[in-house]
């Protein structure tokens, strides 16, 4: 495939070759995602084709599916799956609101449930592969108030009355088909209602913290790329006698990267089990946040040292502007540290010191 293939291209040739099923446990979806399956396909992706499109195939595979299959096993929302798994047709997540979008419980996009028809009104911003979307995943409030029983999902079909899609105004992500999506009274079958009513809060915390597992374990390939690139560039740039590697302050900001990059490795391997088993928020926030800083500082580092080579197209500087985003996308660092500090003395005491190496008290 060509190196500017889109998001949905990329999607298609994964499920074509049965790769999109392969990334959830015996091939069932409603189990979840196995994150180091889907990190794997984002790292090899990531290393040949734009940032953007590798971006689109996350989400998608670690919540929108699972999502998608938590409704009946007949109908729109199976039908839907189905295409999806084969790489026929790509469903995009529409959570995030007008307003602040890591506060889903303050969104206004509305739906009123009648007894053979929903009608939804509002507005969704910044969603991924919204302009190449076949479906919309819709998450609306069907009562006032941000109880976590006043949220449901919806499956839209991309083409219904009332839906408006238009590209968001950004440079970046190309391939993700990031867009933003207005609903004006949107009528559906009841039978597009994904899940249970009121419980789409719950099936979206069920499934956020594989997606945020599987997020830091590609922002931990990102980086070691990003180094190993900047490492080859150092050790090939003359300075002096030697090259810019000699230089004993190069070398520190440098290890100090790749020390923040082993620790966000180890956070991984640590909290893996309570992520994926445990379904712990406090856990997947911790990984959401330390991966989010992490990124930051290491490219900010790699753009640094490679000086104004850094600023070629497709550069170090091109990538650590879109590799913001795992700060923000998905719940800010600042909103994530928040759901950290509400566990904070469970999270110190499992830092204790019980046992000595030889397990010996």
């Amino acid at each position: 495939m060509p190196p500017r293939a889109t998001g949905r291209d990329l999607w298609a040739a994964l499920g074509a070759a049965g790769l999109i099923a392969r990334m959830y446990p015996d091939g069932r979806v409603e189990r979840g995602v196995v994150p180091e399956r889907l990190a794997l396909v984002l790292a090899v992706a990531g290393e040949r084709f734009g940032f953007g499109s590798t971006m689109s195939l996350c989400v998608q595979a670690a919540t929108t599916l699972p999502l998608l299959a938590t409704g009946t096993g007949t109908g729109p929302c199976a039908d839907a799956l189905r295409e999806a798994l084969a790489g026929r047709a790509v469903t995009a997540l529409a959570a995030t609101d007008t307003t602040a979008g890591s506060d889903l419980a303050s969104l206004r996009t509305e739906a009123r449930i009648e007894d053979d028809h929903v009608v939804l009104d509002g507005a969704k911003r910044w969603i991924n592969n919204a302009t190449s979307a076949d479906h919309l995943l819709v998450l609306a409030r069907h009562r006032p108030g941000p109880h976590f029983t006043h949220f449901t999902w919806f499956l839209v079909p991309a083409g219904t009355p009332g839906v408006t899609v238009r590209p968001a105004d950004t440079a970046l992500f190309d391939g993700s088909g990031t867009g933003h999506v207005d609903l004006a009274g949107v009528r559906l079958a009841r039978s597009q209602v994904v899940g249970r009513v009121g419980r789409g809060f719950p099936a979206f915390i069920r499934h956020i913290g594989p997606e945020r597992l599987a997020g830091a374990l590609w922002s931990v390939d990102l980086c070691r790329t990003a180094l190993d690139t900047t490492l080859r560039w150092l050790t090939g740039r003359p300075h002096g006698t030697g090259t810019l590697w000699d230089l004993d302050s190069v070398r520190q900001l440098f290890a100090e990267s790749l020390v923040q990059v082993q620790q966000l490795r180890a956070l991984c391997d640590r909290l893996r089990d309570r992520v994926v088993h445990g379904h712990d928020a406090a856990a997947a926030a911790s990984l959401k946040a330390a991966a989010g800083t992490t990124v930051n500082r290491v490219l900010e580092t790699c753009g640094q040292l490679q000086g104004a080579h850094g600023f070629s197209r497709g550069g170090i500087q091109e990538l650590r502007a879109q590799a913001a985003v795992f700060a923000i996308s998905g719940g800010a660092t600042e909103v994530v540290r928040s759901i950290v500090a509400d566990s904070a003395q469970a999270e110190l005491d499992r830092l204790r010191l019980t046992t000595a190496p030889d397990g010996a008290p």
